[in-house]
């Protein structure tokens, strides 16, 4: 199997203060990764760094067999998908939900004056489909509930069939059935043998879909441990990661957190 990235002491530092500390980490392209910590670990940040978006401070990271630095970001970046609130946060209301995700082969969130091909429209229905969406396709933006609206983020994260799929925190806010709803639709898409490389940040263990293999913990910009998903969330490393004794179970290859 093929590293679809690798950090190699890699070091994010912001006005003198260390926000990733000598990070060493490859996810090889038949992972799905999680990284779990509290809030400021880091985790973000990091997601940045793999998303080509922000450039280690030292250390190097290769991203599709390409360095930092010594690439063009925006070609890279077409290559991978990134769902975040941030940036659906710049979709117009206005804008259609076949739009929103059509205009990701661009990498812009509205339509202008650009064209798409009948096949470019037809990817964008079957992605459409494939998140619970189609009878969306024509409403604007703006009406979708929150969990519609996380859905049209990984409709447009996979629309352009990217080799690195990102996910910073894909269901945070959702009450608990739209956030079931996505985590079931993300668990299948996970254990599809055809899915990119995945990185999915999350706060909460009960967010973790099935199909993911593998974990990165994460505490004040250093990596607590690392490893297979069933290796890593345990009762002790996650006490260590959070700072406070937790309790970890898993059943149905889904996990459950409980103070101790």
């Amino acid at each position: 199997m093929a590293n679809t990235l690798e950090f190699k002491n890699v070091t994010v530092t912001r006005d003198g203060v260390e926000i990733l500390k000598s990070i060493d980490w490859s996810v090889q392209d038949n992972q799905r990764w999680v990284i779990v910590g509290p809030n400021g670990a880091g985790k973000t940040t990091l997601l940045k760094v793999a998303a080509a978006q922000i450039q280690p401070t030292t250390g190097t990271a290769t991203i599709l067999g390409e360095t930092l630095g010594s690439v063009n970001v925006f070609d890279l970046r077409t290559r991978v998908g990134f769902a975040s609130t941030a940036l659906v946060s710049h979709i117009p209301n206005s804008e259609t939900v076949l739009n929103a995700v059509l205009t990701a082969s661009y990498a812009i969130t509205g339509r202008w004056t650009e064209t798409y091909e009948d096949i470019d429209e037809k990817r964008a229905r079957r992605v459409l489909a494939e998140w619970n969406l189609s009878e969306h396709a024509d409403r604007a933006f703006g009406t979708l509930s929150d969990g519609e609206r996380k859905r049209v983020q990984l409709a447009r994260a996979v629309m352009t069939d990217p080799e690195l799929l990102l996910l910073d925190e894909p269901v945070a806010s959702l009450d608990l059935g739209a956030r079931e709803q996505t985590v079931q639709l993300l668990g299948a898409y996970a254990s599809s043998p055809v899915a990119p490389s995945m990185i999915m940040v999350t706060h909460h263990l009960e967010e973790i879909p099935t199909g993911f293999t593998h974990a990165l913990l994460l505490n004040e910009g250093s990596v607590v441990a690392q490893g297979p998903i069933e290796n890593i969330i345990s009762s002790d490393l996650l006490s260590e990661t959070f700072g406070f004794g937790l309790s970890v179970s898993s059943e149905g290859g889904r996990f459950q957190v409980r103070s101790k």
